[in-house]
């Protein structure tokens, strides 16, 4: 038998292994996943999996055994390549790493894989003579088979050619839209004139998108009356009850600015131009008529079918933790809500449920409450609920039909840092809880388990550019009842409304939101297609909240905007209260604080505050290569310049055979919409609001939604003005009371026209006139117009009689009196003034 005895050289071998190992760093388990892997793959690089859904199934099977190769973490490395998904990647609680070994599922080095929710469609062949479609797109369009899915037809709502994102068929051209005739809230039916050269007749499935305040609606047509030039279209429910109760944001009508825009959609006969398309869904066909370049057999055309992509849902008690994803792709999602039930939002996208007019108003808790609404969420491509310490960062998120990433709710800890966000239909992200379902929209949150709340959430550098492109009263980044997030360093571009919105409720109470951080955002070309509008915009009250260093600026001029006037960089809204804005910068003033709470703090805001701030507002130096992807300026669209109209804006309101119209509820009114002190005058039944530019538009709003059938008329359009610059003595008083005049035009067009252009050229051709209001010390003679009716406010020093003042214009001055004999042949009275009355005073 042989004993063997130490060996001097085994023990030295064994020794230095054993030193090599404990001085390595340990590495993360890796689970690979490739395109050409297959389910019955092990997860090595040698043998990956298919998809990622298998490697996460691997990795939870490690760690419910405690394998020790867990230690350090596992790494899910996704390979090149396209993974089309069958069903949402759904990442559990089991799937939790902790900080010391996280789960990490990232792109492989220099690769860019694409989890897609998308399905291609091929077999395209020249569509032959077909009818019912447009004249103009004969020998034009192709045809393929439609998708199915068991048997049925699959619906979508997006079409993607070659990556861009095509346009479901519609009766206006490019970025035309028309103009509602009239909406019936009782009948819940519209008029619309008919579009022209389509030959039009009623097809199912036809809808109706339509242009309101701050927000779209997409109602499906059910039935179509057409009387001479005009349809009258009914609609299916429940849209059509939700569409005609709910009084915010209800249908624009409005003689100054233009009745909601509209376009009808979804129907053959609207093939009319390039990058058009249509499904037939009873014949099994798609229709689409290519654009310059485009090749249709070659070309990769991409229909969406999943709503989500990646989920992330965990529970109070078990929330997902230490999950993360880098340098992934989500492209290609769907939402088929609007054909199902329609689509009437209230705000940033969240759909109603069910909304209406509160008679008499009040609530418990909101006396003068005047509506009720309940809300829904729209889908996002990835959703996080319940998580701790995950993250997005690096990854992009485009081709997408709803919200892009959503961290819905019980959110701690978790960052979104460097993706791009590109052609998404809604908001790029969103944050935290608006409101339930079961909860009343103007309802502070604050729930007893404050582990639900979204808090310490982290969204920086990141780019959003071209976002809410379908739902245009979506925004870049959405926050609701968030505690302690900070959004900072982002850029955004290209927003059809608003680019960074904080809070929900419309109310001063406390509730969740507190200690919020929106910090050195980059934020310009916003404003596409709705005003009510600003680059940041604020609601309810919000303690330790923090609006600072971002840089603002290029606001497009929305063209079928409902107040052409009403965009802003800052906006605080209804109930924003404890709120610090400051060192923010914008080109000019153009801001506005709208039935604020207390506590607010604004500190050297506009154009005079440091270019250096602007200049380093946006993306940090590590992720400014990220700039690449912002989408270009669309120069289809102009950019506003801001000059502000300083003079008083008047606001008319005829309140006859309204009895509950008194100055009273129309001082409340006016409070609400930022007038602290109105002033209020009255002739007969007609009260005018004598107030800012910006509360008179807001108020003439409020007016229409609250009384539809009361005429609330704006005199804003100012076509003569004196001041105390046209006299020798040119000494303004600081001071001053004014009377207030108004009289019709005669109804001559022309009559009217001799009347402007002598008012023109009054100061060269009729010098006397100017010299007699200097004598009679007028301050300032201002006339403005609406129509045929004319609104005259003289201003003079406090303490003075306007009577004896006003004869003194004539005092030795023959050519006033001239004067006023000539213009009384272009000037007569109102309805309701004593025969032979002109100017009437409102007192």
């Amino acid at each position: 038998m042989m004993i063997f005895g130490k060996n001097p050289l085994i023990d030295f071998l064994l020794t230095m292994v054993a030193l090599v190992l404990w001085a390595s760093p340990a590495r993360a388990t890796e689970i690979w996943v490739s395109p050409q892997g297959k389910s019955s793959g092990d997860g090595t690089a040698g043998s990956p999996y298919a998809t990622v859904s298998e490697a996460l199934r691997k990795a939870r099977e490690l760690r419910r055994m405690g394998d020790p190769s867990v230690a350090q973490g596992i790494t899910i490395i996704v390979r090149d390549g396209e993974y089309w998904l069958e069903e949402p990647i759904f990442v559990r609680p089991e799937d939790s790493g902790t900080a010391q070994s996280p789960t990490v599922v990232r792109a492989d080095r220099g690769a860019q894989p694409v989890l897609s929710g998308g399905r291609l469609i091929s077999g395209w062949r020249k569509a032959g003579k077909m009818d019912g479609i447009a004249a103009a797109a004969a020998g034009h369009l192709w045809v393929a088979e439609a998708p199915r899915i068991a048997g049925n037809v699959v619906d979508f709502r997006q079409l993607w050619i070659n990556g861009r994102k095509a346009q479901r068929s519609r009766s206006h051209r490019g970025t035309e839209m028309g103009r509602i005739l009239s909406w019936n809230h009782e009948e819940q039916t519209c008029w619309v004139p008919l579009p022209e050269n389509t030959g039009f007749r009623f097809e199912e499935g036809m809808e109706l998108f339509i242009q309101q305040w701050w927000a779209i609606a997409m109602l499906r047509i059910a039935e179509v009356e057409v009387q001479g030039d005009s349809a009258r279209l009914s609609f299916y429910q429940p849209e059509s009850r939700i569409q005609s109760e709910h009084p915010w944001p209800a249908p624009w009508i409005s003689e100054e600015t233009g009745n909601s825009a509209y376009w009808l959609t979804n129907a053959r006969q609207f093939l009319d131009e390039p990058g058009e398309w249509y499904l037939d869904k009873r014949a099994g066909k798609l229709y689409y008529w290519p654009r310059e370049g485009e090749n249709m057999t070659t070309a990769e055309v991409i229909y969406p079918v999943l709503e989500t992509l990646l989920i992330l849902q965990g529970s109070a008690d078990r929330p997902v933790r230490d999950v993360r994803f880098e340098g992934i792709t989500f492209r290609y999602s769907t939402w088929l809500r609007p054909s199902a039930f329609g689509h009437v939002p209230l705000q940033a996208g969240m759909y109603l449920l069910d909304a209406y007019k509160l008679k008499p108003p009040g609530t418990p808790g909101r006396p003068s409450l005047e509506n009720q609404a309940w809300v829904g969420r729209p889908p996002a491509a990835v959703q996080f609920s319940f998580t701790a310490n995950t993250a997005v960062e690096h990854c992009r998120f485009e081709h997408l039909a709803a919200t892009a990433l959503d961290f819905v709710k019980g959110n701690n800890g978790d960052r979104a840092v460097g993706n791009v966000f590109s052609d998404v239909g809604g908001s790029g992200v969103l944050l935290g809880t608006f409101s339930e379902e079961a909860t009343e929209a103007h309802l502070p949150y604050l729930p007893f388990d404050l582990r639900e709340l979204t808090r310490q959430v982290y969204v920086a550098n990141n780019v959003i550019t071209d976002v809410a492109n379908e739902d245009w009263g979506c925004v870049g980044i959405g926050a609701g009842f968030v505690r302690g997030v900070v959004i900072e360093h982002n850029d955004i571009s290209e927003v059809s409304y608003t680019g960074i919105s904080l809070g929900w409720g419309w109310t001063p109470a406390v509730n969740a939101m507190q200690h919020n951080r929106v910090v050195a955002n980059r934020i310009c070309r916003y404003g596409k297609h709705l005003y009510d509008v600003a680059g940041i915009y604020t609601l309810s009250a919000q303690p330790g909240t923090l609006i600072a260093e971002n840089s603002i600026d290029s606001i497009y001029k929305a063209p079928y905007a409902h107040l052409p006037d009403h965009w802003f960089y800052l906006y605080t809204d209804e109930g924003t209260a404890y709120a610090t804005l400051r060192d923010n910068w914008y080109p000019s003033d153009k801001t506005l604080q709208n039935a604020n709470g207390p506590g607010n703090t604004w500190e050297y805001n506009g154009p005079a505050v440091d270019p250096a701030v602007r200049d380093s507002a946006g993306l940090t130096a590590d992720f400014r290569q990220l700039a690449r992807y912002r989408k270009l300026y669309d120069d289809r669209y102009e950019i506003n310049t801001h000059v502000p109209f300083t003079k008083p804006v008047v606001v008319q309101v005829e309140a006859a055979g309204h009895p509950d119209i008194q100055a009273a509820t129309l001082e409340a009114i006016a409070k609400k919409q930022g007038d602290p002190q109105p002033e209020i005058r009255r002739w007969n039944d007609r009260y005018v609001l004598i107030t800012r530019d910006a509360v008179a538009k807001k108020f003439h709003g409020a007016m229409l939604a609250l009384y539809p059938r009361v005429r609330t008329t704006v005199f804003n359009d100012l076509f003569y003005a004196f001041d105390r610059a046209d006299c020798s003595d040119a000494t303004q008083q600081t001071s001053v009371d004014f009377v207030l005049l108004t009289a019709n035009l005669v109804d001559d067009e022309r009559q009217q026209q001799a009347y402007f252009d002598y008012h023109e050229r009054q100061r060269s051709d009729w010098p006397e006139v100017v010299q007699g209001f200097c004598r009679a010390e007028f301050q300032e003679v201002l006339l403005y117009r609406s129509g045929r009716q004319l609104m005259l406010m003289i201003t003079f020093p406090v303490g003075k009689d306007f009577q004896q003042l006003n004869r003194k214009t004539v005092e030795g001055n023959p050519r006033v009196d001239e004067w006023n004999r000539l213009m009384s042949v272009y000037q007569q009275g109102i309805p309701g003034a004593s025969p032979g009355e002109t100017w009437v005073y409102f007192k």
